[in-house]
């Protein structure tokens, strides 16, 4: 289920960053969100509530809730037409969460798959930091947020995603 969850949010992160860059339009982004979103609810709420709930998987689903929220609030600002300040500081909590997972992750990494998940959530601490400053400050960093989102989305989601799905990583 990481590699599918994973694929899509290299997708919604690629495309939210030519989005950021000027190349997809407001009113045509929200429809990755969505998909990107339903996708990584449905497998939280499986991770959280299915038969084989545990710890780690209610673990899984809250953290991963986080960036499913993050899709869903963009889709939604998008159609209302809000300046994303509250997203701004949202992505402020998530990058101040997810810091303690990825240097959890990374003492405890034992593999290359393991090392570079770690480094992902790194990489997604600071994005989501970018997030905060570009929307909630509202400094003018949409280029560089941009150009950061359109990297992580193919080095965090796309290709691990797939490489996961192919059977090449696991």
């Amino acid at each position: 289920m990481l590699g599918l969850c994973l694929l899509y949010v290299g997708a919604v992160l690629f495309l939210n960053g030519l989005w950021l860059l000027g190349k997809i339009g407001d009113r045509e982004i929200w429809v990755i969100n969505v998909f990107a979103g339903g996708v990584t609810l449905l497998a939280s709420l499986k991770l959280a509530f299915g038969s084989d709930a545990d710890a780690a998987s209610i673990k899984a689903a809250a953290l991963t809730l986080l960036f499913t929220f993050t899709y869903f609030w963009v889709a939604i600002n998008r159609y209302n037409g809000a300046d994303g300040r509250g997203l701004g500081w949202f992505s402020l909590f998530v990058a101040i969460t997810i810091v303690p997972v990825g240097i959890d992750s990374i003492t405890h990494a034992s593999t290359t798959w393991g090392v570079w998940f770690a480094l992902c959530w790194f990489g997604w601490a600071f994005l989501w930091l970018l997030f905060f400053v570009l929307l909630a400050l509202q400094r003018p960093i949409v280029k560089l947020t941009g150009a950061v989102t359109v990297i992580a989305g193919i080095l965090t989601g796309w290709l691990p995603g797939y490489l996961l799905l192919n059977g090449t990583l696991s």
